[in-house]
């Protein structure tokens, strides 16, 4: 028995005549995943990709060739040596011929928890020594805040989530929170660079079991609601931000707000005022005003708010809140209306970015010093925010603008992609493959065929955690795990290393890749770096062989709960925020200074394109697409326990018994759902957990055109992102806008549609 460690947890690997048997939870986890056990039937499953293939039509006419037929033809396999060489071919091509900015790196962090065997490390390396690349900018996942927090409170937004406070002091303090977006326990499931125990269930039970009253604003029940009793008043889709206007506006106009806060720790307040008061546009920010965008009864907005400036108060918001048109402005407003609370900095009050989002949030842990292995010096300066990857592929040499900066867009001619899967994140999937045929070569290291690998010309079969050995460990959890290799690499899959590693020695940078280690000497070299840099801070860290021996090593935890901000709050004089003034910024100067018509100088409401409250919506629901509960984005899809979860094999669609009794259907109906962008099938689940008007498809469907050749074909499995639109958040941050979406769902009456997700394209061996 040895562990693994995923971003879903820590488990034991069991092996019977060398096949995996069982994943067992780790001893230490109160609350493990039920995810991780499904990766032990898809090892060797028939969308393992076996061996190196090309695409034929690339294949036989070289570069450039018939880019259209990515996602429709079929692949050739060859050899390892002839996959190298076409790929070390077209990387020395690319940067000769059109310079390393035309070498775009798409990666994405969630492809391992081992600190080693990282894919978006290891290709950023690589990529470096031979020139560099063009990269990528912020997350999915929060990019509008990943910008504008900055201006706001100064700092790293990463870091500023590490220094959230924790859950004990929650416990010990709150009284009551409120949550923006709900408080979705099963996204607390993954936490990026792995976890070992999990820890925000108990976090919500322990919390409500103290007496903290929790208010779920949303326009859908919370997973929260199986174990604590709560307070659901759903409101409209992007309409949080008019909500917290408005009660910035009763605390303000009812004399409930803390101004003396407001003198010390920020900025601004005067010009925030004014807006709320109507000054500038005529149009107060009252109660009444926010009720008739929300739905949200003015009433309930006034008592809530009074309870709040009364009690000891968390406000909380979901990370979904960014990804949306204007996503920038949530976070801008949360943060203003607990500044004018005056809870911020105090035990258990102020504002929380995510709570039970991720693991790691409230998890009260030293920031460990831990080595990265070392990516090297990046020569390229072109990059993209992370979600305009179609905005760049369809229009090099354009102009864009992202937080105050005007750039032009690279003209990208190879993409390479290793980790991360842009047919999951990505929006306006139709948009993005029209995009997708503008680079002569897009190269892919997966080891499952998906929805990028069908989409590639040259495909690397990389290994799974489970055959390789490596260290999970991340600053974010306590828990360091010996990763152990479980079972040989599953047909011709290698290991990423490996992979770059040969392609270094073809374009003769391999020392300057490797520095002469293996992937065993690599393990070992960030311990004992990480090992050194510990013991500076007095934490003492077993050396290697003891660690291995003994399968996983706990830092310790601070004595103190950490709370958030509350340095600042002691003495903001000797500890000022890194924002201009040194305080909060209610009013950004900087930002007012760039002039971005969708990104004020201060938190407004501004009416998105698409919303329930337009006068022309042209689609009659609002389509949410959250994260899923039974696997990781779109990874283990293919398993068991996502696969028990669908309807009928298409991915569920939730809808009010309103809605559905309006358009005739009932539990398990197969729908279409549509919009001007796409459309999809999706099984159907009519609860009342979801309010009336909304509807919810979670993400990570697996791709499947119902004709691979249509770019805005039908999808028969069900990915929500054929519907959304692809447009950034604001010029400020150009985040992903998922939530920004419209659609109309309808009966399908046609015949049975078989979902094709999870089998391989055609492959042949070549003669």
């Amino acid at each position: 028995m040895g562990f693994t460690s995923t971003h879903w947890g820590v488990y034991e690997v069991e092996t019977k005549n060398g096949k995996i048997a069982d994943l067992k939870p780790f001893a230490e986890d109160p609350d493990p995943s039920p995810i991780g056990p499904s990766i032990i039937d898809l090892l060797e499953d028939k969308t393992r990709i076996m061996a190196p293939a090309i695409r034929q039509s690339w294949l036989d006419g070289g570069p450039g060739t018939a880019p259209e037929k990515r996602g429709s033809d079929r692949f050739v396999t060859v050899s390892w040596d002839e996959a190298e060489a076409m790929v070390a071919g077209e990387l020395d091509r690319v940067r000769k011929t059109h310079g390393n900015q035309a070498i775009y790196a798409g990666s994405y962090g969630w492809a391992s928890a081992g600190r080693f065997h990282h894919a978006q490390s290891q290709i950023h390396r690589f990529l470096n020594c031979i020139g560099g690349y063009t990269k990528s900018k912020n997350t999915y996942s929060y990019a509008a805040a990943e910008v504008i927090i900055p201006h706001v409170l100064g700092g790293n937004m990463m870091e500023l989530l590490v220094q959230q406070t924790s859950w004990k002091s929650v416990c010990q303090n709150t009284e009551m929170m409120v949550a923006f977006g709900g408080l979705p326990a099963f996204n607390s499931q993954i936490s990026n660079g792995g976890t070992g125990a999990h820890i925000q269930r108990e976090g919500v039970r322990d919390a409500a079991a103290a007496g903290v009253r929790f208010v779920n604003l949303s326009p859908r029940r919370s997973d929260v609601k199986n174990d604590i009793s709560e307070d659901w008043i759903h409101v409209r889709p992007n309409t949080d931000v008019a909500i917290m206007l408005a009660m910035c506006h009763t605390l303000l106009s009812e004399g409930l707000h803390d101004q003396a806060f407001m003198d010390r720790y920020t900025t601004g307040f005067d010009r925030f005022a004014a807006y709320l008061r109507g000054d500038d546009d005529g149009t107060p920010k009252t109660a009444e005003w926010a009720a008739a965008i929300s739905g949200m009864s003015s009433d309930d907005i006034i008592t809530l708010t009074r309870q709040m400036a009364e009690k000891r108060t968390m406000l909380n918001v979901s990370w979904s809140l960014t990804r949306q048109q204007f996503g920038e402005q949530p976070y801008w407003a949360v943060v203003a209306l607990a500044a004018m609370i005056g809870d911020m900095g105090k035990p258990g009050g102020g504002v929380g970015f995510g709570y039970t989002i991720t693991n790691y949030l409230g998890n009260n842990v030293f920031k460990m010093p831990y080595a990265p292995l070392p990516q090297g010096k990046n020569n390229v300066a072109d990059f993209i925010p992370v979600a305009r990857v179609s905005d760049m592929l369809l229009g090099p040499g354009q102009p864009f603008d992202y937080d105050g900066v005007r750039y032009h867009y690279p003209d990208i001619d190879l993409v390479y992609w290793a980790g991360g899967n842009p047919f999951h994140h990505h929006q306006d999937l139709a948009r993005m493959r029209l995009a997708w045929e503008k680079p002569s070569t897009v190269i892919v290291n997966d080891w499952c065929w998906n929805s990028l690998a069908r989409h590639a010309d040259i495909v690397l079969p990389c290994t799974t955690t489970l055959e390789r050995t490596d260290i999970g460990m991340t600053p974010r959890d306590p828990y360091v795990i010996s990763m152990e290799q479980a079972i040989p690499p599953v047909g011709e899959a290698r290991h990423d290393y490996d992979i770059f590693t040969s392609l270094a020695r073809r374009l003769g940078v391999e020392e300057a890749f490797t520095e002469g280690r293996d992937a065993d000497e690599w393990q070992r070299w960030i311990w004992d770096n990480s090992r050194s840099a510990a013991a500076k801070i007095d934490v003492e860290m077993p050396d290697y062989e003891s660690f291995r021996k003994t399968g996983w090593y706990k830092s310790p935890t601070p004595d103190h709960q950490r709370i958030f901000l509350s340095a600042y709050l002691d003495d903001p004089a000797a500890n000022p925020l890194a924002t201009p003034s040194g305080k909060i910024e209610l009013f950004s100067q900087t930002i007012a200074d760039f002039g971005y018509d969708d990104c004020p100088g201060h938190p407004m409401w501004m009416e998105p394109v698409e919303w329930l409250g337009a006068k022309d919506a042209g689609y009659p629901l609002h389509i949410l697409s959250n994260q899923p509960r039974t696997k990781l984005h779109s990874q283990m899809d293919n398993g068991k326990y996502s696969q028990a979860a669908k309807v009928h094999n298409h991915e569920a669609i939730e809808i009010n018994p309103v809605d559905a009794n309006v358009r005739g259907l009932k539990d398990g109906d197969i729908v279409r759902v549509y919009n001007s962008r796409g459309a999809c099938l999706c099984g159907v689940v009519v609860t009342d957990h979801v309010m009336p008007g909304v509807v919810v498809i979670s993400t990570g469907a697996w791709y499947d055109p119902l004709d691979p050749a249509i770019k805005d074909s039908l999808c028969k499995h069900g990915n929500p992102n054929v519907l959304t639109p692809d447009i950034g958040t604001s010029k400020l941050g150009q985040g992903p806008s998922a939530h920004s979406c419209l659609g109309e769902v309808e009966l399908y009456d046609g015949p049975p549609i078989e979902v094709t997700a999870f089998e391989p394209p055609e492959i042949i061996t070549r003669d």
